[in-house]
């Protein structure tokens, strides 16, 4: 039966209607492990020297992060059974969904600084390596608070709803995000001495014998800024099919890794898919009333899997036959504040 009526209290917040897996340190170091090895194959092999990636190439790297995230479940399948193998891809695919936005702020505060194109996968490797370690402390106190205190729930599920109604309420005139006003870049600019130049993919710079910031670091510390502004929605999403700590962070490591990568195939392209944010609301909100309802009715972790590939496909192709229609393709966005989009990318480059 995949919808079950609890008549009583639910112990451990519910936790015993998820995978409760017995993961060794070894696993944990094996994951780890493959994290850092393809971080540092894709930073010292694929993108060693800096240059403008492609559409094509991009395409082929997200491809490639994609098929080793789905690939990790069966990994998982084999290592501890369809149950927790479930339980990973949906919290792999809630992580995609859910980072789609991040790609396009990423693109806003890029476009804003003006970073050069060849420099902007350094900036993001940095970016997502700060995301990892984000993500690890945000879900070990996530599963703790829930573990140990179980009206946490309510509270997460709440603000999903609240999240899920605010983005499908919002509009195209709701006032956009403006990096230039981001309260860490002040205290950035307020602390460390800064230089307005680039120098190649420079952090910091030797001038006069001082040691100055470049606009890197600011477009750094913004773009995790971000990271955890939107971890506030999908860390408690995924909590939402899943407690199990190694199951939460492996699905939101594998998901974020590939971001660079989709990044450049999707950042100049938002129009495309005007229809994702409401299916990325439906989503939110779906999770949140999962979750407060948790202590009394139990979803199956297969259902939401089903529900959230359903309502993906759906936004995905509706927003496609919308963009069929003549002169649809006209509403593309460029960078607001007179930037250039931050993709202008040249003719392809080997």
């Amino acid at each position: 039966m995949s919808i079950t009526v609890l008549a009583g209290r639910v112990s451990s917040a519910g936790k015993d209607k998820f995978v409760d897996l017995d993961v060794s340190g070894w696993a944990w170091v094996g994951l780890l492990g493959a994290i850092a090895v393809l971080l540092l194959f894709d930073i010292l092999v694929l993108h060693r020297v800096p240059k403008v990636l492609p559409l094509k190439r991009a395409a082929i790297e997200w491809i490639g992060w994609t098929a080793i995230g789905l690939a990790f479940t069966f990994v998982v399948i084999a290592s501890w059974g369809r149950d927790a193998g479930v339980e990973y891809l949906s919290g792999y695919l809630i992580e995609q969904s859910l980072s789609i936005d991040n790609v396009f702020v990423w693109a806003l505060i890029l476009g804003t600084f003006a970073v050069p194109v060849q420099f902007q996968h350094r900036v993001l490797f940095w970016g997502i390596f700060g995301a990892l370690v984000l993500r690890a402390a945000f879900i070990l106190a996530g599963v703790a608070l829930i573990e140990k205190f179980d009206w946490v729930l309510f509270v997460f599920g709440g603000f999903l709803v609240y999240t899920g109604v605010k983005l499908a309420l919002s509009g195209e005139d709701d006032e956009e995000f403006t990096p230039e006003k981001s309260r860490f870049l002040r205290i950035l600019r307020r602390v460390v001495p800064s230089t307005p130049d680039y120098d190649g993919q420079k952090l910091f710079v030797q001038r006069n014998g001082k040691r100055l910031a470049t606009p890197l670091l600011a477009v750094l510390v913004l773009v995790e800024s971000t990271d955890v502004v939107f971890a506030v929605d999908s860390v408690p999403a995924v909590l939402g099919v899943s407690r199990e700590q190694f199951i939460v962070f492996s699905s939101n490591a594998f998901a974020i890794m590939g971001l660079r990568a989709l990044y450049f195939l999707l950042a100049d392209m938002r129009a495309r898919f005007s229809y994702l944010q409401q299916g990325l609301a439906v989503i939110l909100g779906f999770v949140g009333v999962k979750m407060v309802i948790s202590r009394w009715v139990h979803i199956e972790t297969w259902v939401s899997l089903m529900v959230i590939v359903l309502v993906l496909a759906m936004s995905v192709l509706t927003s496609m036959r919308r963009t069929r229609h003549p002169g649809a393709l006209d509403t593309i966005e460029s960078v607001p504040g007179g930037a250039e989009p931050a993709l202008g990318l040249p003719p392809e480059e080997s």
